[in-house]
């Protein structure tokens, strides 16, 4: 039976840039293994958020998983619920949860300096004692990442903002807008104090690193279902990642999901661990999704040296590595690469820009191939179509899938 690897870098769209002498991070970097797998195969641009909709990772795995998001999204925090393991009430309404800093009253940074894992979970633990309550409760997740899930919480007419997007600019002007967006203010504004003298904090202010401010609430939505890999492509398999958000996809789709040691969802992420956890689901099952955060991180951040270094990590250590493994394996398996949206420095935003994906059917071999074209420029840069129908159908079939409750 057919093997299927999906193999997504985060965020590395971009925009041609001078400092490239007008080449996008994708044309100007170094990344062999992909271009030889689009030489081998494939490559195209499909557009991963329909009109009308938010360009988040949410809305763009979604799509590059097969599911039509306009049929299936009902909010982020709830997918990312699912990805930590949290039992969700149909009453219940998640939100994300950010560990911010807010500087002179604007976002600093969105990820508290990327904040580690084990800073953040006693900083989140500070919160729950103080803010929790029954029906409302704060769950520690993954470096700034973490989630609030609340009873019969706001949620009808409520605007918030994804404190990446407005990256430099007042935290007032974005604050939480409609129906009982008081009470979300109010938890913001309270995490300061409880925060503000955290032995966590002063230990990052000694050593000059950003401090987590405050808590910054976002992505709400109620519980949320997605037909089975199982039902629709007759595949089982897994996902590999660091984040919450493609966890949870994953587990929502009945795809195994586990926690990878080592994964942080940086630059700093053990790519080896990865490969590993990729390479042992795809012994037993069908299908792995292998999705590396630090691309679209970088971005945020604005810095672009960085960005081209986490490209090229994972094109050396992601897709070499896999795609050599499925070289000497004797399986037959199509192997796809790709972006979920587009990520520019210059903006340090996420774009609903159409974004390039390679598929390569194999045994073939890498190393004895031509470097194939994969940027954002492909085909004179228009859209062959969305990435979900394009998904389906090479995932082995192009199924009418059934709505949530109906199947």
């Amino acid at each position: 039976k057919k093997k299927y690897a999906i193999l997504i870098g985060d965020g590395m769209g971009d925009y041609p840039l001078a400092e490239l002498g007008g080449m996008t991070p994708l044309q100007f970097a170094s990344i062999p293994n992909i271009r030889a797998a689009a030489a081998a195969g494939e490559a195209r641009l499909v557009k991963t958020v329909p009109d009308g909709m938010t360009p988040g990772s949410d809305v763009a795995n979604l799509s590059i998983m097969g599911f039509d998001p306009a049929r299936y999204y009902t909010g982020r925090a709830p997918i990312e619920a699912a990805g930590a393991g949290i039992a969700m009430a149909p009453e219940d309404v998640a939100f994300r949860c950010n560990l911010i800093t807010v500087a002179g009253g604007a976002i600093a940074d969105h990820s508290s300096g990327h904040i580690t894992t084990p800073e953040a979970n006693l900083l989140m633990d500070a919160v729950e004692k103080k803010l929790g309550r029954d029906g409302r409760h704060f769950f520690p997740g993954t470096s700034y990442r973490h989630l609030l899930v609340w009873r019969n919480g706001p949620l009808a007419g409520l605007a918030t903002t994804p404190p990446h997007d407005v990256l430099g600019q007042p935290a007032a002007k974005h604050a939480p807008r409609g129906p009982r967006a008081d009470e979300i203010i109010g938890l913001m504004e309270d995490s300061k104090q409880i925060l503000a003298g955290h032995p966590v904090n002063r230990r990052r202010r000694e050593e000059g690193r950003r401090e987590a401010t405050q808590i910054w609430l976002w992505g709400q939505g109620k519980h949320t279902s997605l037909p089975p890999y199982q039902d629709i492509f007759g595949l089982t398999g897994g996902v590999v990642t660091a984040v919450d958000l493609v966890r949870g996809i994953g587990r929502l789709a009945g795809l195994e999901a586990g926690k990878v040691e080592g994964a942080t969802g940086f630059i700093d992420t053990d790519y080896a661990a990865k490969v590993k956890a990729a390479l042992a689901i795809l012994e037993k099952k069908d299908f792995v999704f292998v999705h590396v955060e630090a691309p679209d991180e970088c971005s945020h951040n604005g810095d672009l040296k960085l960005k081209l270094r986490a490209i090229e990590d994972f094109d050396r250590n992601i897709v070499g590595p896999v795609s050599a493994a499925l070289a000497e394996s004797g399986w037959q398996y199509r192997l796809i690469i790709g972006t979920d949206h587009r990520t520019p420095v210059s903006i340090r935003n996420h774009t609903a820009e159409p974004v390039p994906m390679a598929v390569v059917d194999g045994p073939f071999s890498p190393s004895k191939t031509a470097a194939g074209r994969f940027d954002e420029f492909i085909n004179g840069g228009k859209s062959s179509g969305m990435a979900y129908e394009w998904l389906q159908s090479l995932l082995g079939t192009k199924p009418a899938l059934p709505v949530p409750g109906q199947g």
